[in-house]
């Protein structure tokens, strides 16, 4: 968090603001310095409170306390950039949750390697009558990390990666992560 912050000035000094008849008042002007030094960090994170509540410039605490607004509170094990990246893309993923845009996005995200979906269900057609239906009559998704790839990527933990999921994943289905 932000502490104390060494020699800080303030941008709007309190004694220049008082009237003509503490001007040149000696103690005054000395009450006034005090108060500006008390001030000047809280005035200065006032100004720069858009910087603050922005993914890509936000100090990485502050990120975790933005990700808790999103539901991506487990996203604070993962690398400042890859927190960056995610909560950036937050509200995209919300509305596709449930999709499998959603599903790889995050994946991708979150541990920037690649993702395949492996549906229970499926449809075909056929010129013969009495084929065997396609996929199973168990629903499930498995979602399959893929290894990393020339773009590089980190190391994955499923248990971490199935939490973050369990926002987006369809949540009529079962399903699981599998990491190869």
């Amino acid at each position: 968090m932000r502490g104390a912050i060494e020699d800080a000035r303030s941008p709007h000094p309190i004694g220049a603001t008082l009237p003509a008849l503490y001007a040149d008042d000696a103690y005054a002007q000395q009450w006034c310095g005090a108060l500006d030094q008390v001030l000047a960090p809280a005035v200065g994170v006032l100004d720069s409170f858009p910087a603050y509540l922005d993914a890509a410039t936000a100090p990485p605490d502050v990120l975790d306390w933005l990700a808790s607004w999103v539901g991506l509170d487990a996203a604070a094990a993962l690398p400042v950039e890859r927190r960056r990246a995610l909560l950036t893309y937050a509200a995209e993923l919300h509305r596709w949750r449930g999709t499998p845009i959603a599903v790889r996005e995050l994946v991708r995200l979150a541990t920037g390697r690649e993702a395949d979906l492996e549906e229970s269900g499926g449809t075909m057609w056929s010129a013969e009558s009495g084929t065997p239906l396609p996929g199973s009559a168990r629903p499930g998704l498995v979602v399959v990390v893929g290894p990393v790839d020339e773009n590089g990527g980190d190391e994955v933990d499923p248990a971490l990666l199935t939490v973050l999921l369990s926002l987006v994943a369809p949540a009529h289905l079962p399903w699981r992560v599998e990491v190869q």
